[in-house]
């Protein structure tokens, strides 16, 4: 399977002159894409929003054929796909970024309201929301760890100051694989490597399991970028 149809998506026009042109259809979605001379696709600014009623489905869809496209899921350069996540602005959603840079956003409304809400008040909830804000709505990687190291410090399970209260697990885990997704995307192997053996060490139940599951998702993937 090629790139053109990893995703599952048809290709159902294309043209080489006078100017590059391609059409794909997936289900009701159709995307145009055209080329131009001396595009630089690391540095495209493209994007759209793609509205699903199923994006857990099209996630594991997308996954599924990229993995078998490549022999692992990408998860930095081109192409690659972000986490599936619950955003602070009533959507459920993840970033897929083509070989030719263009960021398509794909999610699910899970409010009728979507506008950012406020940060939390606590320490590591807070840190969360920043961060993931700054890593998926800002493409601010340098900005989302720096967020992060600044709650958990040097240490693994606690605060900077020594009298905090200490984090949830499953906090912890979401924490650490987000970490490790940002230091992947800034080329900080050493720092990647260090959070996904941390996200993987911090027991959870059940319970906990399935409240990070999302996260536990992403680790594998990362994971698989470091076993290619």
């Amino acid at each position: 399977m090629g790139e053109k149809t990893a995703l599952g998506f048809e290709v159902t026009f294309e043209q080489r002159s006078p100017n590059p042109y391609a059409v794909v259809e997936r289900g009701g979605v159709e995307l145009q894409f055209f080329g131009l001379k001396s595009y630089e696709p690391a540095a495209s600014v493209s994007t759209c929003y793609v509205v699903t009623d199923d994006v857990d489905g099209l996630y594991a869809a997308f996954r599924a054929g990229l993995k078998r496209a490549y022999g692992r899921v990408p998860t930095r350069g081109l192409p690659r796909i972000g986490p599936l996540k619950d955003m602070s602005y009533g959507m459920r959603q993840f970033l897929m970024t083509d070989p030719g840079g263009n960021c398509v956003r794909v999610g699910q409304p899970t409010s009728e309201d979507q506008h950012h809400r406020p940060a939390p008040r606590e320490t590591y909830a807070r840190a969360l929301h920043h961060a993931s804000l700054l890593a998926d709505s800002r493409d601010d990687p340098a900005a989302a760890a720096k967020v992060i190291d600044r709650v958990l410090g040097p240490g693994t399970d606690g605060p900077v100051g020594p009298d905090g209260p200490a984090p949830t697990a499953s906090q912890l885990v979401r924490l650490f694989v987000l970490r490790a997704d940002v230091a992947a995307r800034t080329g900080d192997e050493e720092t990647a490597a260090d959070a996904i053996r941390r996200a993987g060490a911090v027991p959870l139940t059940d319970e906990e399991r399935e409240e990070v599951r999302d996260s536990l998702v992403r680790l594998e993937d990362l994971r698989g970028r470091e076993r290619a």
